[in-house]
């Protein structure tokens, strides 16, 4: 079944049926099409706004950047339908994210006591 959709004004030369497009034949039996149903009720996150940010401002040990590939592997499995895998990947990456977390906020604090004491830096 071809649609031709025309958004010209009726009287122009291009809205017109030209003489080799091809016309459905009103006896012609149906054409068989393809419905997808995607079910909106469950929604798996990928956490890839959180390996994002892992990435650029916390990569403790790279493990940012490890979170995201895993977060972009979820997403893709969930386009692909499969989220067994997904949530599997989704998973690793929200373990990977909170590792990332608490290995950089553990050296940022370190760092501030060691500034704070007068540990690093310049010795006065």
């Amino acid at each position: 079944m071809a649609v031709i959709c025309s958004f010209l004004w009726p009287w122009s030369e291009a809205s017109q049926p030209h003489k080799n497009m091809v016309k459905r034949d009103p006896d012609s039996a149906p054409v068989p099409s393809t419905v997808v149903c995607i079910n909106s009720d469950v929604i798996q996150p990928d956490h890839i706004t959180w390996s994002t940010f892992n990435t650029v401002f916390m990569n403790g040990c790279c493990l940012g950047f490890i979170a995201y590939i895993y977060s972009v592997k979820s997403r893709d499995r969930k386009m692909v339908g499969d989220m067994t895998g997904a949530q599997s990947h989704a998973s690793t990456a929200k373990i990977l994210n909170i590792l990332a977390l608490v290995i950089s906020l553990i050296f940022y604090i370190m760092l501030i006591v060691l500034y704070s004491f007068n540990l690093l830096g310049n010795q006065r």
